[in-house]
């Protein structure tokens, strides 16, 4: 017998040796086959072997080689790292598929199983001189379907000295040999996407039949002109003079369309034969997801639109079909998880000739659930009509709660422009581009302002608490304020007095009776004089506790955080005290302190959704209010601060800014008037205030009322929150504001072409 041409000592019958010899003979063969030498058949040794001979192809190096580079491929995979993963093929399959294909490929895999993950686990490696093989596990997380799980193989190659896979579709499963592919059957696994209501369950967006009008102004008879717009009017909600303007400023001729919006087939079923005879008018049914009113609290709500071509493979990851809608903004994107359900599939594996060889996994569709807003509809409607004509924001909060009632951005725009299948849509949606107010900003949470003189309630906390100010503390309120050297700041009593030649100084004041009087000087001095003791971070620390320069938390809803800056000056000072200068805040920020003011102190996360529920209407997931801070004053200095608003708005001497505008007005109401200087144009105009009425039947509510680039608050803000409070508390409307002819008909206005009306050109009445 012979080993590597070695004679060997024969074996006896038992298999023993026949020499005792012989047995140190094979010891030392044994041992010779353990050290690193390797024998020709005529037993000369060979050198030691170079790290890539194939002496090697089993060391634990080599192995450890082998598994390093499987690991990489498939870590690259498991984080969508393609260009990673490409280096790593073997030169021959390099030339098979290039590196945009070889991704593009896995990106496909990825879309068409709708692949949220990969998991893996090698379980083994064997080497071989010049070829290894890697045994693993892949588990895909496919969002439709759920986990794939298989065992399957990759092969590798030694080229220069380097590990290279043998690349092929069985790396992501084993049935994917021989030019099979991946089908996601998608149709029939799709749930209707469910609605959004307000609080008592009544719906500001559902699926349903609608109609989009609009005019052929060519074909309009003048002599029926008037009764055609009533009729319009009343159907959309929009004013006869915004409908007769649009009509007049179409160019004539060339069969130009002017869309006016949409309509439910519940409102327009009644008079659809009618308006479908009438020259002029032009009515086209359609079945989408339908925005009721052209828009209830669209800022909310948000919208949905179609899945965009670059789009395609992000979505179909995440279960999508192509052709479906997405929420893009509000609720409508916050909750996608909940309104869109939860979507099935069939997975198919297809042959190289299109034919279905197997289903790997299948998964039913499970139902979307609802999301309830805390909206109160009918208030919603009535708010947004009284802004209507402004650029600016209403928040309304429960005082008690921070539960948002009403919540209006001017000016507004129809979520229905972003259906496609409404044929008004283009137009829509290019006069939504194109119009310079920025209809789409949510100005309510993300428009960043000067607060003003709503600032000064802060400023007032700060000196309180500061210990050099007391309640009793006096100040000589005059036109101008001379205490910064080389500046002459002056009083908007000044301003008044420039205006109507009789408007005095405020004279000697509390510090209560400042705040009423919004008297500038007084809280300039404030600002200074902290400042100059050493306190300057007082009122910007203050700030800060009432919530301002970071996001209120509100669920469901983009925010932006405002800006809370230090003082680095005296003038940073004194501007900060009047909430000019650097300091930004949101309505939704100046809602939310007012609201804690009015109760007690206490800061609440505002809210915005109420719960969510199933399509049978059982809760599945309840919102309560959430308390998150308390205003850092003491229960005196809160007391003070609550009676100085009152003050505002009761007709007393000196006088409060607003009480002219709240005269007659049965509800106990305490708040505070601002006007802020903007970078550019009339100053913007605040109110902000409380209800304190205690009754059982409505829930006390606070807010804030901010119009752009108008002038006064008290001319401009307070009456419009006056109008809110009456919209609350007794459903309508009692007092006409001042630039109006008849409820919501300002006496003068100017109307573009796309419906949005500019700010009234009357003179307001003094104080």
């Amino acid at each position: 017998m012979r080993l590597f041409g070695l004679r060997l000592p024969r074996l006896d019958e038992a298999g023993l040796l026949k020499k005792p010899y012989s047995l140190l003979l094979l010891m030392a063969l044994m041992l010779a086959g353990c050290a690193p030498y390797a024998f020709t058949r005529r037993g000369a040794a060979l050198p030691p072997a170079s790290p890539t001979s194939a002496s090697l192809y089993s060391s634990a190096a080599n192995t450890e080689a082998v598994r390093k580079v499987a690991l990489k491929y498939l870590n690259d995979w498991a984080q969508d790292d393609y260009a990673g993963m490409y280096p790593l093929l073997t030169e021959i399959s390099r030339d098979a598929i290039k590196a945009d294909e070889f991704a593009r490929h896995y990106q496909g895999v990825a879309a068409e199983a709708a692949l949220s993950g990969v998991d893996y686990e090698i379980l083994s490696v064997m080497v071989n001189p010049d070829t290894a093989q890697v045994r693993y596990r892949v588990t895909l997380h496919s969002v439709l379907v759920g986990d794939i799980q298989r065992e399957t193989v990759m092969n590798l190659r030694l080229e220069d000295g380097n590990w290279r896979i043998e690349w092929d579709d069985t790396l992501l499963l084993p049935e994917l040999q021989g030019g099979n592919y991946l089908v996601m059957n998608r149709a029939g696994y799709v749930p209707a996407r469910a609605n959004i209501y307000d609080r008592i369950g009544l719906a500001l967006v559902a699926q349903a039949d609608a109609t989009a009008i609009g005019l052929l102004p060519d074909e309009i008879d003048p002599g029926s002109a008037d009764a055609l717009f009533a009729t319009l009017s009343d159907l959309t909600g929009m004013p006869v003079s915004n409908i007769r303007a649009l009509y007049e400023s179409a160019p004539a001729g060339a069969g130009w369309y002017v869309p006016l919006g949409e309509v439910s087939a519940e409102v327009i079923s009644s008079q659809y034969s009618a308006l479908a005879g009438l020259n002029g008018v032009r009515l086209r049914p359609y079945k989408s997801r339908f925005y009721f009113d052209g828009g209830i609290a669209p800022h909310v709500l948000g919208y949905v639109s179609a899945i965009q071509p670059e789009e395609v493979e992000e979505y179909k990851r995440k279960g999508y079909q192509q052709d479906e809608r997405v929420g893009r903004s509000g609720i409508e994107k916050w909750g996608e998880e909940y309104l869109a359900g939860k979507r099935g599939g069939a997975l198919y594996v297809f042959n190289a000739q299109g034919q279905p060889v197997t289903r790997l996994a299948e998964s039913l569709a499970r139902p979307s659930q609802a999301i309830y807003s805390t909206i109160d509809r009918d208030f919603q409607i009535a708010a947004q009509r009284a802004l209507a004509g402004f650029r600016g924001a209403i928040v309304i909060l429960e005082r008690d709660t921070g539960r948002v009632l009403v919540m209006v951005s001017s000016p507004g725009f129809d979520p229905n422009a972003f259906e496609s299948v409404n044929a008004n849509s283009a137009q829509m949606r290019f006069a939504i581009g194109s119009d310079p107010n920025q209809p789409l900003l949510n100005r309510a949470t993300q428009g960043l302002y000067p607060p003003g003189s709503v600032f000064k309630v802060i400023t007032m906390a700060a000196a309180l608490e500061s210990g050099e100010f007391t309640p009793e503390t006096t100040y000589q309120c005059g036109y101008f304020f001379e205490e910064l050297p080389g500046a002459r700041l002056h009083d908007w009593t000044y301003d008044y007095y420039l205006q109507n030649g009789h408007t005095i100084p405020s004279g000697l004041l509390t510090l209560p009776q400042g705040l009423i009087r919004s008297c500038n000087p007084f809280f300039w001095h404030i600002g200074l004089n902290l400042y100059n003791k050493g306190m300057t971070t007082k009122i910007s620390e203050m700030a800060r506790g009432f919530g301002l320069g970071k996001p209120t938390g509100i669920i469901g809803l983009d925010e932006a955080a405002g800006q809370m800056p230090d003082p680095a000056s005296p003038v940073d000072a004194v501007n900060l005290a009047i909430g000019q200068g650097d300091v930004l805040v949101t309505p939704l920020q100046v809602a939310n302190y007012v609201a804690a003011i009015g109760n007690g102190g206490k800061l609440y996360r505002p809210q915005v959704i109420e719960k969510i529920a199933s399509l049978e209407g059982k809760d599945v997931q309840q919102f309560k209010p959430e308390l998150i801070g308390s205003l850092p004053v003491q229960p005196e200095t809160l007391e003070v601060i609550q009676q100085a608003m009152l003050g505002v708005i009761r007709n007393e001497q000196p006088r409060g800014t607003a009480w002219h505008v709240f005269t007659g007005l049965d509800v106990p109401v305490a708040g505070k008037t601002g006007t802020a200087q903007a970078a550019y144009g009339a100053p913007h105009a605040w109110f902000a205030g409380y209800t304190f009425a205690e009754r059982k039947d409505k829930p006390d509510i606070a807010g804030v009322v901010l119009i752009e680039n108008v002038g006064e608050g008290s001319d401009y803000a307070a009456p419009v929150f006056r109008r809110i409070i009456e919209l609350y508390f007794s459903g309508q409307p009692q007092k006409l504001y001042w630039w109006e002819s008849s409820i919501n008909t300002p006496i003068t206005s100017t109307v573009t072409a796309e419906g949005t009306a500019l700010p009234p050109l009357v003179t307001p009445p003094s104080p």
